[in-house]
């Protein structure tokens, strides 16, 4: 008779220790929520949560700058309409003034915990066509970002760390290596658009990393009169970028990728293509270095063995 008091007693304490945890905080501008910053629900948040929290973010505009913390692990930032709720900042590389790494902490958003979700949210760094300047960085895994917006100039998504990333239904526009870094990252469905004749992607995949940054069934477009677009060039040379059944809408150079005046990286970068289509997508005169994926090869770029994970299967499925 005791032992049962003492499970039940046990029980309760546990279950009581669980309704604790706030399954969704609300963000809006006008007081009718948790929070007024987004900042400061994060910093409120629970460290390391055992399910899942919600960050609801109302309409508005919220000039701040953001950072979701490696210990803020399963968290949702979910927008109420992606065209208004807008996180907005406006660093950029001399303003930090931090030395040649400068670049890495003009971030408007900076994830850096595993298992993040954003949805339905723009993210734009405003400081304008005035060199390097971050909106979104992303340095952790198992991260889904749907449906948002993002929006800057040069460097504008920065995608780094050793897990996987999945962007799906997302609008991401910029001028000079607008999409870089070293993770490996599915984008599915997106609108990638440049603003200048420059380069889309620049990879810094890890030698030993199987892909890097992969595109399906994306649109790639352009400001009008543009004509000089690369899709890629290697940051480092073991870069790995691929572009899948998209549309090239833009005037894609015929050369398509460029070596970034890295001989060596003609050997080990690894940058393909398969079955593009649009004005953009002629590959008859392709840099040979490049890589035209037969049916076999391009087997393997499929969303579920680019994005596997042995600890959590199909998390990038979580939304």
């Amino acid at each position: 008779m005791i032992s049962r008091i003492l499970i039940l007693f046990y029980l309760l304490i546990c279950a009581n220790f669980f309704s604790q945890e706030k399954d969704t905080i609300i963000v809006s501008k006008n007081d009718k929520g948790d929070f007024t910053s987004i900042q400061e629900a994060i910093n409120q948040s629970k460290a390391f949560p055992y399910k899942r929290l919600v960050i609801f973010i109302k309409n508005g505009i919220y000039n701040e700058k953001v950072k979701i913390n490696e210990w803020n692990t399963n968290l949702s930032i979910i927008g109420e309409e992606k065209d208004k709720t807008i996180i907005t900042f406006d660093d950029y590389f001399d303003k930090i003034n931090k030395g040649r790494n400068s670049t890495f902490s003009t971030s408007t958003l900076s994830i850096e915990a595993n298992d993040t979700v954003l949805k339905n949210l723009t993210i734009e760094n405003v400081s304008g066509d005035i060199g390097q300047a971050i909106a979104l960085s992303i340095t952790a895994t198992r991260v889904s970002v749907i449906n948002c917006k993002i929006l800057g100039n040069q460097d504008t998504l920065y995608l780094s760390g050793e897990g996987k990333q999945f962007l799906k239904n997302c609008y991401i526009e910029g001028t000079t290596d607008f999409i870089f870094g070293n993770a490996t990252s599915y984008f599915e469905n997106c609108k990638i658009h440049s603003k200048k004749d420059s380069y889309i992607t620049a990879a810094s995949t890890p030698e030993n990393a199987e892909f890097g940054f992969v595109f399906k069934d994306c649109k790639i477009t352009a400001e009008k009169k543009l004509s000089k677009i690369y899709l890629g060039r290697p940051w480092r040379i073991f870069a790995k970028t691929a572009f899948i059944n998209c549309n090239f809408e833009a005037n894609i150079l015929p050369e398509g990728w460029h070596n970034w005046d890295k001989q060596v990286a003609e050997k080990h970068s690894y940058f393909a293509e398969f079955k593009n289509y649009g004005k953009g997508s002629s590959n008859q005169k392709r840099v040979k270095w490049s890589y035209q994926l037969s049916n076999k090869e391009v087997k393997k770029y499929n969303k579920n063995n680019i994005l596997k994970d042995y600890k959590k299967i199909n998390w990038y499925e979580i939304f």
